[in-house]
């Protein structure tokens, strides 16, 4: 980490010089992005979205695109991550982050235009493979019981030390205080998405994963899933800023991620909403 960081800088500058099919083929390289969602036109903002948003965005940027003609960059990873990214010089014009915290970062080291607004509070699952001996229940008895019995060899969580959703997931096994026993079976993804993909794998007994990560076709053919109660962590007020140099097309994301189509698409995927900001006026 400290050798990426170092050339972070660097790497941004020299971006700045290579066409757009060249940004892709060199981020992909160096792994620091990867674009896994709309085109790569030259004036299309980069955006940078928490993992556990994917499908959502994935969808609500299809509404965009077609309703204006505008085309988004969208790159999706840990908010830890792109906040380091971002303080040394990655071109995005937008984050929407997995919590509060990082966007608060960003505003206080004048990187974002304000403070940001929540578009989404997050959920979590206890979820599992169909072919795991965990018994999925809302307390967290069947995780207990297994580890008891000695049958619990791997869960996954995302990594506590810059995935909120990773913070949100130690939360729960503490209030259960389950945290301590399951300190040598944890497997940690990089983001929400990566603990996610171990949890359903097979690799896993189960995990604590984003309620809108298993919300589809996909995950059904293959795991099965409880929704964790919301008293067991603090509130996962997702928020979302533009940067100081954001685009026209990036300000106009902005806007639709607030409106009513986009809101009804995220509780389609199992996100609470915050109460519609009142403008002066209205």
């Amino acid at each position: 980490m400290p050798f990426i960081n170092s050339i972070t800088p660097i790497f941004y500058r020299l971006v700045k010089y290579i066409n757009a099919s060249g940004i892709a083929a060199l981020l992909a390289t160096v792994g620091v992005i990867g674009f896994s969602s709309a085109s790569l036109a030259s004036d299309a903002p980069a955006i940078a979205a928490a993992a556990n948003i994917k499908f959502a965005v994935d969808e609500i940027a299809t509404r965009f695109q077609q309703q204006t003609g505008l085309e988004l960059r969208i790159s999706y990873g840990s908010s830890g991550n792109f906040i380091t990214q971002i303080q040394h010089g990655a071109p995005f014009e937008m984050m929407l982050s997995a919590d509060e915290g990082y966007i608060d970062k960003l505003h206080q080291a004048g990187f974002t235009q304000d403070e940001g607004i929540v578009y989404a509070i997050g959920r979590l699952a206890l979820a599992a493979p169909k072919a795991s001996p965990l018994i999925l229940d809302p307390e967290l008895v069947g995780l207990r019981q297994l580890i008891d019995d000695g049958k619990l060899s791997r869960f996954a969580i995302a990594n506590p030390d810059h995935a909120p959703y990773g913070v949100s997931a130690r939360e729960v096994l503490k209030a259960k205080g389950l945290w301590d026993a399951l300190q040598p079976m944890l497997i940690l993804g990089e983001n929400a998405g990566q603990a996610t993909q171990f949890t359903i794998s097979g690799s896993t007994q189960g995990g604590i994963v984003p309620l809108s990560l298993v919300l589809t076709p996909e995950f059904a053919k293959r795991g099965n899933y409880v929704i964790i109660p919301d008293v067991l962590f603090q509130p996962l007020n997702q928020l979302m800023a533009l940067m100081p140099q954001a685009s026209e097309t990036a300000v106009r994301f902005y806007q639709y991620m607030q409106s009513n189509e986009a809101r009804q698409v995220l509780t389609q995927f199992g996100f609470n909403l915050p109460k519609p900001v009142v403008k002066q006026g209205d």
